[in-house]
């Protein structure tokens, strides 16, 4: 692996910090901006992950490959606080001839080149990264075909909630293969792809009420509650309708279970029918502004790391978190912040009562964002907020670079303040809707949640700052063992049969990464990176509000020290679990991605 001495500086300019030359993610031709976009990526999480030092913009980082006999040489265009640092072009020279301009690299170079360190530096034969490298190619590729349809539409999605669930072209900062998916045709993914405002009705099967399962907050059958959704659609008496998204649909008719059935005529294929649905961020979420509930469906497809299937453990853990909710910690975050919600998965159905899961497992959400008609605040996707937009496709920038610079500087001209100062409101304001409960929830009960930037939403005011928070996703659902006989007591039964007690420290760790390192210091670098303000003064602010909050909520002291005083923060390594071959949705919590060691900014970010 890459040490952090295997890494050089090379002076671009004489003085000068700023950026060097045109942005590549604003090329003209849409393959060489999404080659630059997957390139970006991959070398942000490989430095971060290596514990490679980066230096100043202005600068060039030379990182020597003896695996390969290559040293790369990348521009740094904005060295961030926070790991979200922005690189040109890379070049790629023979070792030892560092000096030297060198020839351009893209994105198979580069992806070989590294992972082939990686990889030997592990141990580990080189063809062993193989699929790793794949995958960033494929990613790059797609992220292509994404910025190419956006330049050619323009437009914006049918509402406020889909158009930042459908942001997300390059997708996550930190990842090698952020927009990877295999299996699927070029025809599926547009329909697929939320980045392409890809649309399909739902695939349907009709099974026989013996074979159903599934469950609900309040005991009501799946069945049910999906009832609604199947008006229209012929089903055979007596049958009852599960819907399951159009991939999925043809996929597991291959599965032998899903076969057995069909077989014994107890589920029977219905097609397609009914109106369209929207895909949201994690693609297999599928939304309609004019129905009740979301459907989290299981999705074979490989996504980034992991097959998207949904686990019937995951979705029994939903259901017991939302009779938790309903047994005192939702009405008290009611009242303590009415401005914070938590997206309930409160029921879930499939079909096949014994063996592993079938493939047909949907879960089912709650859905409050309706187009914003009813004067409702819509909740928008941090992720899509913050993500990276590329130029209209005559090689110049966008106006903005993304979501949240325009609500920013439409904050600004409200206030009539700098951006600067903006931004550390929007900040503040964040850490009141979305951040203050989730840390006081962990404090009064013990209950920890994973609001990455995919899983929590914000809603913006007349202003563009933040007004509302909400979270989502059932997967994330933490309970410190040493408040499990309170939670006992308040819901008897919340703990059996469920993956929900975890030892106090090990909660602590993973909400410091996906809370602290994630969300936070994500947000903080995501400021910087995109020119809205200067990351030292928003880790003082957020530095500030955590301290005034361990004073406030001495339950929440673990945690709070932990991000506030740590020298260095675990941190999910995407690169690392990538060339691993991992799938971090399967397993053991404990060891089902790398985690890393990360140097804490916080630390240095005194009043």
């Amino acid at each position: 692996m890459n040490r952090p001495d295997d890494a050089r500086t090379a002076t671009l300019t004489s003085h000068s910090q700023r950026p060097i030359g045109p942005d590549p993610l604003d090329d003209a031709d849409p393959l060489r901006a999404g080659d630059a976009a997957a390139m970006e990526t991959l070398l942000r999480s490989y430095v971060r992950e290596t514990g490679t030092e980066v230096p100043t913009a202005g600068q060039a980082l030379l990182i020597d490959l003896p695996a390969s006999r290559l040293t790369l040489r990348v521009p740094v265009r904005y060295r961030s606080a926070t790991g979200w640092h922005r690189f040109g072009a890379p070049t790629v020279v023979a070792t030892g001839d560092g000096d030297s301009e060198g020839l351009p690299a893209d994105a198979a170079l580069v992806a070989a080149a590294l992972i082939r360190q990686t990889t030997l530096g592990r141990g580990v034969l080189p063809h062993h990264g193989g699929d790793a490298a794949a995958r960033v190619l494929n990613s790059a590729r797609r992220t292509a075909a994404h910025i190419a349809h956006r330049r050619a539409e323009g437009g914006q999605g049918p509402t406020p909630f889909l158009d930042s669930e459908q942001a997300l072209l390059l997708g996550h900062p930190f990842h090698p293969a952020p927009k990877s998916r295999e299996e699927a045709s070029e025809a599926e993914l547009e329909a697929y792809s939320p980045e392409l405002r890809g649309s399909f009705p739902l695939h349907w099967f009709a099974a026989h009420p013996d074979v159903v399962v599934g469950g609900s907050v309040d005991g009501r059958s799946p069945a049910e509650l999906l009832r609604p959704l199947a008006a229209g659609l012929r089903v055979p008496d007596g049958m009852v309708a599960v819907p399951v998204h159009p991939w999925q649909g043809r996929e597991v008719l291959s599965r032998p279970e899903v076969a057995a059935l069909v077989d014994a005529g107890l589920l029977r294929p219905l097609g397609a029918a009914g109106p369209v649905w929207y895909p949201t961020s994690s693609v297999r979420t599928v939304q309609r502004p004019d129905a009740e509930v979301m459907l989290k469906l299981s999705l074979g497809m490989r996504i980034t790391n992991s097959r998207r299937n949904n686990l019937r453990s995951e979705m029994r853990l939903g259901v017991r978190a939302a009779q938790l909710l309903a047994a005192g910690p939702g009405e008290w975050l009611r009242a303590e912040h009415p401005e914070f919600g938590i997206l309930r998965e409160f029921a879930w159905i499939s079909v096949g009562t014994e063996g592993p899961e079938t493939g047909l497992e949907t879960a089912i959400r709650d859905n409050p964002f309706r187009g914003g008609g009813d004067g409702a605040p819509e909740g928008l996707c941090v992720a899509g907020l913050l993500a990276e937009r590329t130029g209209p496709g005559d090689g110049t920038a966008p106006r903005h670079r993304a979501l949240v610079c325009e609500a920013v500087e439409r904050a600004a001209r409200a206030l009539g303040v700098p951006v600067s100062e903006a931004s550390e409101r929007w900040l503040t304001r964040y850490l009141e809707v979305l951040v203050v409960p989730l840390i006081r929830l962990h404090a009064r009960y013990g209950i920890a949640l994973e609001p990455h930037h995919q899983n929590t939403l914000v809603a913006l005011d007349a202003h563009g700052l933040p007004r509302a928070g909400w979270y989502r996703d059932s997967q994330g659902y933490y309970l410190a063992a040493s408040r499990a006989d309170d939670i006992e007591r308040l819901l008897p039964g919340a703990t059996a049969g469920v993956e929900l007690v975890f030892d106090d420290a090990f909660v602590d760790e993973r909400v410091a990464y996906y809370l602290g390192v994630n969300n936070l210091l994500g947000l903080v670098g995501a400021f910087g990176a995109l020119g809205l303000a200067d990351e030292s003064r928003l880790l003082r602010v957020l530095r500030t509000a955590l301290e005034q909050l361990r004073t406030a909520e001495p339950a929440a002291k673990g945690l709070l020290d932990l991000l506030l005083d740590a020298p260095v923060l675990r941190c999910k390594g995407n690169y690392l679990t990538c060339v691993d071959g991992l799938d971090e949705l399967v397993g053991d919590v404990h060891t089902q991605s790398v985690y890393i060691d990360l140097p804490n900014p916080l630390t240095e970010a005194q009043r």
